[in-house]
Order: structure tokens, then C-alpha cells, then sequence
């Protein structure tokens, strides 16, 4: 058996690009927030994580455009040697103040950050418990404590009943560690997490949440899923990243100055990576900027997507419901989502097509999510194809 057979044998990718229904690795030549332009022609995006539609605004274009001027294209380091500017500082103290953490580290992508942090903390004979529906980052994290010998434990998806049967299942002076998405990615649900804290608790466990989804979407002028609820002082580490509403590309991480300082001396994911270029810091330092100044946008974007939810509900789809950007169509079929998406972007919108084994079996999606730049005309057109598709398909009368 050759290691490269499985790819020869893999052919899904091409059944469904010769179908026609294709939907992944679309080139956008243009973008200007709620409108791209893909194939050369205009289209209605329905599904980018831009939710305050700040990746084409002014200042943080600006900014990007002076920190290059001034620094370059890259730092050229690791943060623990020559990769650290005072640009990282700023956005870090900033950051911190912001979330109401003592101390913020800044990672170069989203998804690395929770490898910088879960395989760093979590150890030999130490455990990780993790909701069974966390982000593939959090996934790929725990896999690699558990590969250095830390257990490992999942709980069925927001279950806190069964959270609490796993952490009854571990001696009481194992140190613990729960993870939880704030904002789940593929539903828009969001974790229970006041049951959630009350059982980390009392079962003596630390509690990481990833407010990638989260933050600048819910909470306090967008401070996240623990301000939402109250608590941000009952949740020990926050992490996010700056590819959604920062408008940029990194990842963060808040919490106690000891943890910080600790993971800043021992997580491999920092030592030996680059550090987040100058570009990138600039925009995401600009973005929050935004946020604090313009609150209102959360504002739109909450009752842009609370809009089509209810809509979309009106007319007969199924849908996952919550109070967050993203708005799940649950279609169940896999092959029938990609018929769907294909009449979506043939009449000039973008979602995202979500399929086993990226979600259940019956649980095959349209996700769409919305910007705080979305305007009703582009809502309304969204909502005028998605009822003329499910008609003409059956899944609505």
C-alpha cells in the first residue's frame, strides 16, 4: 500500500465539480463587503465572517497601508526573539482593557492560538474536556495534549447535564480544563455558559472559551460571550481571533497575567512560528478602535440576521434558531445543498454549504451570516431566491 493511494482514490471533489454543484475555492476578485465580485459578475455575500463589514473600511485600510510604511511586510521573528514590535504591546494592552483580562498574548493565526494554549497547560495526567461540537482548532488542540499524554474528554454538544457526568467521572484533584466554544460555528448557538460555570465550580475545573464567533457579535459593546452573560470575571481565558470582526488575520488569548506570562515562555506554537505582520496588527487595532467608537454596528448586525431568521422561519425552513450573525438552513441532504447552492449562485448570492462529515448526516446546511453592512435591499433579494429555490425544489410551499 502506497501513502499516496488514498488520495488517487479520493474523487468526491471531482463527482461534484463535473455535477456542476461545486461551491468551495470560489476566486473573489473584488470585495467591498455585502457585494463581491466572483466569475465577473456581482454577487450578495451571504457568507463571510466580516460581521461588521470593516475589512473595506477607510481607517483600517489606512492603517494597514502606515504600518507597512513604517515597519515593512514582516517581522521577520518569532515574539520570542526579533518578532516583537510595539505595535504587538499596544494591541495586547488595548485588547486586555477591552475583554476586562489582566493580560492579552497575540498569536499569528485564530486557529493556532488554541494550540498555543490547550497542548501548553494541559499535561501528563492533567485533563482536557471539550464540547463535542468545539471548532476543528479546538479539536486538533486536544489531540495534541492527548499526544503528549494529557486525557482527554468530550461531552455531548451545550449538554451541561453530561458535562457533569464527565467531570464527576475524574478525580476531584485532577486539574481540569473545560473548553467550549462561545458562539458555535456551524449553528450560532450559544454555550450555556452560566450551567456551564457553576459546574466548573464546583468541580474545581478551569474554563476556556473561544470567542471567535462571539466577539464584537454579543456581550457589552461586543466584549463577548462572558460579558453576555455577566461573568466575564468567571471565565479564566478567553481566546478569539481577527479574521471575523477585527477585519484582519491573528488570534488572541486573555486571561490571568500569570497564564499569559507562562504561555509566553512555553507555548511552541508562539516560540517557533512568525509573528503577526505589522499589516495585520494595524487593521486589527483599527477595527477595535471602530468597534468601541461605532456600537451601533452590532446593533445592525444583530437585527440584520434577526431579520432573516425570522424570515427565513415565516416562509417554512428549517432553521437553527439563536441571536447571533449566523443564520443555519438546515436542508438534511447533502447532494440537495449543493443543488441549492449552485441555483443561489447562479441568481447572484454566496452561502456557505456545509455537508457530512462536516456536520451529521441530516444536518447538511446552507450557513449563511450577515454583515452590520447588509442592506435591505440585500436582504430582501437573498429572501425573494431562497423562497423561489425552495419552492420550485419542494422543501417550502
Amino acid at each position: 500500500m502506497d501513502l499516496f493511494d488514498k488520495c488517487k482514490k479520493f474523487t468526491r471533489a471531482d463527482e461534484v465539480k463535473a455535477a456542476g454543484f461545486y461551491p468551495y475555492f470560489r476566486a473573489i476578485e473584488a470585495n467591498e463587503g455585502p457585494v463581491v465580485k466572483i466569475e465577473g459578475r456581482d454577487i450578495i455575500m451571504a457568507g463571510s465572517n466580516n460581521y461588521l463589514g470593516l475589512t473595506a473600511h477607510p481607517k483600517v485600510k489606512e492603517a494597514a497601508v502606515k504600518a507597512i510604511e513604517d515597519y515593512g511586510t514582516g517581522c521577520s521573528g518569532s515574539r520570542y526573539l526579533t518578532g516583537t514590535l510595539d505595535l504587538h504591546i499596544k494591541l495586547e494592552e488595548k485588547l486586555a482593557d477591552f475583554l476586562g483580562k489582566e493580560s492579552v498574548l497575540l498569536f499569528s493565526t485564530g486557529y493556532q492560538t488554541a494550540q498555543g494554549i490547550i497542548p501548553t497547560l494541559v499535561s501528563k495526567g492533567e485533563y482536557i474536556i471539550s464540547d463535542k461540537d468545539n471548532h476543528a482548532c479546538i479539536v486538533a488542540a486536544n489531540m495534541m495534549a492527548k499526544g503528549a499524554f494529557a486525557e482527554f474528554k468530550r461531552y455531548k454538544h451545550n449538554d451541561m447535564t453530561d458535562l457533569e457526568k464527565v467531570l464527576k467521572s475524574i478525580p476531584a484533584d485532577a486539574p481540569k480544563l473545560v473548553a467550549s466554544d462561545g458562539v458555535f460555528s456551524t449553528t450560532g448557538e450559544i454555550v450555556d455558559l452560566p450551567e456551564l460555570v457553576r459546574l466548573c465550580k464546583q468541580y474545581n475545573s478551569r474554563i476556556l472559551i473561544d470567542d471567535a464567533h462571539s466577539t464584537g457579535v454579543i456581550g457589552a459593546g461586543g466584549r463577548g460571550t462572558a460579558s453576555e452573560f455577566g461573568l466575564v470575571n468567571e471565565v479564566d481565558m478567553v481566546m478569539g481571533t481577527f479574521s471575523k470582526t477585527f477585519a484582519s488575520l491573528g488570534g488572541f488569548v486573555g486571561g490571568e497575567k500569570t497564564v499569559i506570562n507562562y504561555l509566553k515562555h512555553h507555548s511552541p506554537a508562539l516560540i517557533f512560528s512568525a509573528s503577526p505582520t505589522p499589516s495585520s496588527v494595524a487593521a486589527a487595532d483599527a477595527a477595535l478602535d471602530i468597534l468601541k467608537s461605532e456600537p451601533e454596528r452590532i446593533l445592525n448586525l444583530i437585527a440584520n440576521a434577526s431579520k432573516m431568521r425570522n424570515a427565513f422561519k415565516e416562509m417554512g425552513f428549517n432553521v437553527i434558531d439563536s441571536k447571533t450573525a449566523i443564520v443555519p438552513v438546515v436542508l438534511g441532504d447533502d447532494l440537495l445543498v449543493f443543488q441549492f447552492w449552485r441555483k443561489l449562485f447562479d441568481a447572484g448570492i454566496f452561502v456557505n454549504a456545509f455537508i457530512s462529515p462536516g456536520v451529521p448526516a441530516n444536518m447538511a446546511m446552507l450557513r449563511t451570516s450577515y454583515m452590520a453592512t447588509h442592506e435591505d435591499k440585500h436582504l430582501d433579494k437573498i429572501l425573494e431566491v431562497f423562497g423561489d429555490i425552495g419552492k420550485e425544489i419542494g422543501i417550502i410551499k
